[in-house]
């Protein structure tokens, strides 16, 4: 929040009765007071109002003529604005957010006019310092920590890093280079605000944030900075970039050099990838922390101590490093938002953000009223009783004990969930860490793999002593290596509780393989044991669901999400979060087609997560799966017609048609589109045909084409008017007049599952009308019955099993496409009678139409349903791992004889 934002309010009358507290409290407030007796009538006026910009401005002015002039100033304009600051928290009329946002203001306002002052100084004597065109440039102040994150507290040092456009050299009369004009610059600066004088100082300055700490160079040029990142750059320094904010924007020319470092910080903090590697590295700094905070016997301090300050900071931040790259909603820097959108993206349970953001606008007031005591930047407890009664009557609490209390209950929350998020899984050895290394005999090793339940343990003993002694293990970084190693005892103890755990061995092994090189995925595994236990039962259940990790491992990040398992899916929320991502990558047309991937990815693997823990039917999960795809070719149409050069109108004037499974809502995990693409004849442009054919082109070419985040769908095009001799884009009128001129009875057949998809609304709705219009066609009977019947029986030579033992679900006699071909005929056949047969409701459903209308009887019909049914399921489980459709006759004999009476009922007369 602004400060200067909030509503005026009427100043009280002021007495020495309304500050009795304030000045109580804090010493320092009372010594200002005396040392400048014109300030209690200044902070009568002031108080009444939080801090603004303008009144800070106020302040300065007139400007300063010389350096002594200035630093008078600007401590005096300090002293001001500490009273008003202070006098309102003590008070109880300024909130957390209003006290360090004023203070962040003070710090902005005082580095700035600093800034100005000595570059103009500077640049009288050796001009301004130039690029390499020859424009001025100007030193860019960037704020780190809490000034970065507008969170400064209330006796805060400044952490700054100088950074400059390029090198290069002043304009004179007296030359220097760029970085000499700039080191002088910054020298001034922190002298500017750091140096005690009579009036005191405006802040500290702590330049030890910047490349190589204090043995580096004061200021680095942008190219430095970068080159730091890549050779140099640790992973504290991420952290601390997090934050980062230049604090002097400047005109248009400075803002283009602000863009510049933004894009060279931006990949050092945000990785690209899932960066859980990151939970290591700042599990280290911390213990870093804590072990000097135990040295140094300040376990108490407010800040670095348990359950302090630093530790919500960290939780807030770790997920900025691991996930700020993917999600550009994390990238922002003060604590609170950060928690509050982690908990809006359930990556932290919404009561463990509520208790965090408690417990951090606890610790911060408290903080400050340890700190307005002698305006002194302190976190240590007071140990004097009558400095603890006087901090707890200033946190509302009636003594020392009371507050204590509070404050030992934030803590131990805080704690708590600190260690969730980053204790250390891998502390103790596990019990398998021997078997997993091979550390054992190979007697030992296999009678180690029957002891924790596997049926062939020998194999299992080959297997992974063939993952260690591969050229891909042996390969692997260092870093690599030891996660894999810690992973691997706890994966042997997880598959050998599974049904099947020499099936379930080898195939996490393959992914473990396959992921081995990226350290992130590993470290995934490593940091969250109950991930590698649902991806051993997933790959266990299902073959296709290990290869689809295997080709997309992205995957196992969706595994941590408590939401995995919801069943009721948000479309909204889909296409609002796919817009956003969208939007984010806008312009770049790889990322564009990787968002498309990545989200359609996920969705899957939920859906697929979901079908294994037996939450959906298999009709439930097609018209998620055709929800899904319909989702994605709308925003496809979308995106490739706004990317079309040359396009003759804002919203195309085309139509994306399903059929086949993606027609008739049956889509399975791997089914290709079956698409026909139709545009308005009424569209006269003379370069719409041109456009449309571009815009079909480039539709199939997002879809179809593979990327490094893989591919979208496999699209099938041979459905249009006159196949793949055909255009790849034809009107509405030469579709309809190629349906009734010209069309092939199979493809009246496929017209019963086609329907509008996606595009222009009122283009689909006519496209409707002559779908109805073909299918209502009044048909020879029995001429249309020995067609159908003749193209079944070709089918069937081509397809059908010769094993009269086994039988294939979809080709045989009595399966799937018997069903299919029934309903066909009988819509086909009778919809000039009863046009509400062309309906695309789905086989199962047509059927009961069908009996209601007395085309066929109700029981064969109910029968025939039931059967379609359980075919549909047997297919996909078949489906789910890898499995031919093929089975013992005798387990379907039920449902292959009601398919084929029906059958016969219709065909055999």
């Amino acid at each position: 929040m602004n400060v200067s934002d909030a509503a005026p309010q009427v100043a009280p009358r002021v007495t020495p009765e309304a500050w009795a507290g304030a000045l109580a409290h804090s010493r320092y407030l009372r010594r200002l007071f005396a040392a400048r007796p014109e300030l209690p009538e200044m902070a009568a006026q002031d108080w009444w109002q939080p801090l603004a910009e303008d009144a800070l401005w106020v302040m300065l002015s007139p400007a300063a003529t010389d350096e002594k002039a200035l630093q008078r100033q600007l401590r005096q304009m300090r002293q001001r604005a500490m009273a008003q600051i202070e006098l309102r928290d003590l008070c109880g009329r300024a909130e957390l957010d209003e006290v360090m946002e004023s203070m962040t203001l003070l710090a902005d306002v005082a580095t700035n006019a600093a800034l100005a002052f000595h570059h103009a100084a500077l640049t009288k004597a050796y001009g301004e310092p130039l690029d390499r065109e020859g424009l001025p440039q100007r030193l860019m102040v960037v704020g780190m920590g809490k000034l970065g994150g507008r969170e400064l507290n209330v006796s805060s040092d400044v952490d700054y890093i100088f950074v400059y456009p390029e090198d290069g050299e002043t304009a004179g009369p007296k030359k220097i280079d760029n970085f000499d004009f700039f080191t002088r610059l910054g020298k001034r600066l922190i002298a500017a605000l750091g140096e005690i004088t009579a009036d005191g100082q405006v802040f500290r300055v702590d330049m030890r944030l910047r490349p190589n700490g204090d043995s580096g160079p004061l200021v680095s040029s942008i190219a430095a900075l970068e080159h730091y990142f890549i050779a140099q750059g640790r992973e504290w320094e991420r952290y601390a970039w997090i934050k980062a904010r230049v604090m002097n924007s400047g005109d248009n020319a400075q803002a283009e050099w602000m863009d510049a470092l933004q894009k060279t910080v931006h990949p050092f903090v945000f990785r690209r990838y899932l960066d859980f590697g990151a939970i290591n590295a700042m599990r280290e700094l911390h213990a870093q922390i804590r072990r000097e905070v135990t040295r140094k016997d300040r376990m108490d301090h407010l800040k670095l101590g348990p359950g302090g300050i630093r530790e919500i900071e960290f939780i807030a931040q770790v997920f900025q490093l691991i996930r700020g790259g993917r999600d550009t909603r994390l990238q922002i820097r003060p604590t609170l938002a950060v928690l509050a959108r982690l908990a809006e993206r359930c990556i932290l349970p919404a009561d463990t953000e509520a208790q965090l953001h408690l417990a951090y606008k606890f610790l911060r007031k408290l903080e400050h009223r340890l700190q307005y005591v002698e305006d002194q930047q302190t976190h240590s407890l007071p140990t004097e009783e009558t400095a603890r009664q006087g901090i707890a009557v200033s946190m509302g609490c009636a003594h020392w004990e009371a507050l204590l209390e509070r404050l030992n209950e934030h803590r131990k929350k805080v704690s708590a969930h600190f260690e969730a998020v980053f204790s250390d899984p891998d502390e103790a050895a596990h019990p398998l860490t021997d078997l997993w290394l091979g550390e054992l005999s190979a007697e030992a090793g296999v009678a180690r793999f029957a002891e924790i339940g596997f049926h062939h343990p020998e194999e299992a003993w080959a297997r992974l002593a063939a993952l260690r002694a591969s050229g891909r293990y042996q390969q692997l970084p260092a870093s690599n290596r030891t996660r894999l190693n810690a992973v691997g005892p706890r994966l042997l103890h997880v598959v050998g509780a599974l049904p099947e755990p020499d099936l379930a061995l080898g195939r996490s092994l393959d992914l473990l393989e396959q992921i081995a090189r990226r350290g992130a995925y590993l470290a995934l595994l490593q940091q969250y044991p109950q991930t590698l236990d649902k991806v051993a039962r997933m790959v266990s259940a299902s073959s296709w669901a290990a290869d689809y990790l295997n080709q997309h491992p992205l995957l196992l990040d969706e595994l941590l999400d408590a939401r995995l398992l919801d069943t009721a899916t948000d479309w909204a929320a889909f296409r609002d979060e796919l817009a956003r991502m969208l939007a984010d990558a806008a312009g770049d047309t790889e990322r564009e087609m990787d968002v498309l991937r990545e989200l359609h990815h996920a969705q899957v693997f939920r859906l697929l997560a979901q079908d294994l823990a037996g939450l959906h039917s298999i009709e439930r999960i097609s018209d998620h799966l055709t929800q899904l795809a319909d989702i994605l070719l709308e925003t496809t149409l979308a995106l490739c017609w706004r990317k079309l050069v040359g396009a003759h109108r804002q919203t195309p004037a085309f139509a994306i048609i399903g059929y086949g499974k993606l027609g008739g809502k049956e889509l399975g995990y791997a089914s290709d589109l079956d698409l026909v693409y139709l545009r308005d004849a009424a569209d006269a442009h003379p370069d719409a045909e041109r456009n449309y054919t571009r815009l079909g082109q480039r539709i199939n070419t997002w879809l179809a084409n593979r990327t490094a985040a893989g591919q979208l769908f496999e699209t099938d095009l041979r459905l249009r008017p006159n196949g793949d001799s055909g255009l790849l884009v034809c009107t509405l009128e030469a579709f309809r007049d190629y349906q009734l001129e010209h069309a092939w009875v199979w493809e009246h057949q496929a017209l019963t599952r086609a329907r509008f998809v996606a595009g222009d609304a009122e283009l689909g709705r006519r496209f409707e009308t002559v779908r109805k219009e073909i299918l209502c066609q009044q048909r020879d009977l029995p001429a249309f019955r020995a067609e159908v019947l003749a193209m079944r029986q070709k089918m069937r030579d081509s397809h059908a099993g010769k094993d009269a033992d086994r039988f294939d679900l979809k080709h045989d006699p009595g399966g799937i496409i018997d069903v299919e071909f029934i309903v066909q005929y009988l819509v086909l056949g009778y919809a000039h009678r009863y046009p509400q047969l062309t309906a695309n409701l789905g086989n199962i459903a047509l059927l009961k139409m069908a009996a209601s209308l007395e085309l066929i009887p109700a029981e064969a019909a109910e029968a025939a349903r039931n059967a379609y049914r359980e075919y549909r399921r047997l297919q996909h489980g078949k489906r789910l791992n890898d499995a031919p459709s093929r089975l013992p006759r005798v387990e379907v004999e039920t449902q292959i004889a009601a398919v084929t009476a029906l059958w016969n009922l219709l065909f055999c007369e």
